[in-house]
């Protein structure tokens, strides 16, 4: 069982991104659907644990859900710019390096020499390895290239989303099933709000948008299997496994989603999916 609980989440969080892009609509149609999706999956959790939270966990848990949602956005407009097997690895690759950074600078991680040593060759390798997978070979028009290099800017720039989202709950006692449902209430006020924000309101009559409730039950699937296996096998163990999962959606992004890459491209794609799954490893390790 306990094996199973360490492969569950990196299945669900690999399948998410194809199938989410596959369900089709516009960034705000899957953000949408997938809001609300996890927020059907945090309420049927809810009745049936009953978990313990303080308004102030709550608060705060809502407000790292709504920064999760910046995140999300980023990577599902990513999708549609530069698809799923160039987004994944390039998206996954900063949020360990943002939340590793935060790890050491906020909460005191990496205290002995050792740890700084090993932890800095981790996050090298994950910045080699970001750098291998964003690159292609210049065969588009400069207007596609021009979009390529503005795209790894917004992940860049919405991926501080995902620092906030996954920073948040280390200062809460609270367990993290505890604070499933304030953060998926956090991320549908935000997506209401984001939607507001951009004039897209027509997206809640849209079946896209519905259709893609499916992506939230598989985000949450993955996040509370990934819970379990934490308890289950220790936090070291479970993350570095669940970082498979860049593994799976960069794989199925070329496979289902028939986004071509030719060998050289494929080459760096894979020696990056290497080197990102090895400073996860090395960073969480130390």
């Amino acid at each position: 069982m306990n094996i199973l609980l360490l492969l569950l989440p990196a299945l669900g969080w690999g399948l998410l991104p194809p199938v989410v892009a596959k369900l089709g609509g516009k960034p705000a149609n899957e953000i949408l659907g997938t809001a609300v999706g996890t927020l059907i999956a945090s309420v049927g959790v809810f009745i049936v644990l009953r978990p313990q939270i303080t308004l102030s966990s709550f608060l705060l848990a809502a407000f790292a859900g709504a920064f999760w949602i910046v995140g999300q956005v980023g990577q599902y407009q990513g999708y549609h710019n530069i698809g799923v097997s160039q987004t994944m690895p390039i998206s996954t690759g900063l949020q360990l390096v943002g939340t590793s950074l935060i790890g050491v600078f906020v909460f005191g991680e990496w205290s002995t020499v050792i740890e700084k040593v090993f932890g800095a060759l981790g996050v090298l390798l994950l910045i080699i390895g970001i750098w291998l997978t964003s690159i292609t070979d210049s065969k588009g028009s400069q207007a596609n290239e021009k979009q390529r290099i503005n795209t790894i800017i917004m992940l860049i720039l919405t991926s501080a989303g995902y620092w906030v989202y996954n920073s948040i709950p280390r200062g809460l006692s609270e367990s993290g099933l505890a604070i499933f449902l304030p953060e998926s209430i956090g991320m549908v006020l935000a997506v209401i709000i984001y939607i507001a924000f951009t004039k897209q309101g027509n997206v809640f009559k849209e079946k896209t948008s519905w259709r893609n409730v499916l992506g939230g039950l598989i985000f949450s699937f993955a996040a509370v299997t990934y819970i379990l296996s934490v308890k289950a096998n220790g936090v070291n163990t479970a993350f570095v496994v669940s970082q498979v999962s860049v593994v799976i959606s960069t794989l199925l992004g070329m496979v289902w989603m028939h986004e071509a890459k030719s060998r050289r491209e494929l080459t760096y794609t894979m020696a990056g999916l290497v080197l990102i799954v090895a400073g996860a490893v090395i960073t969480t390790i130390f």
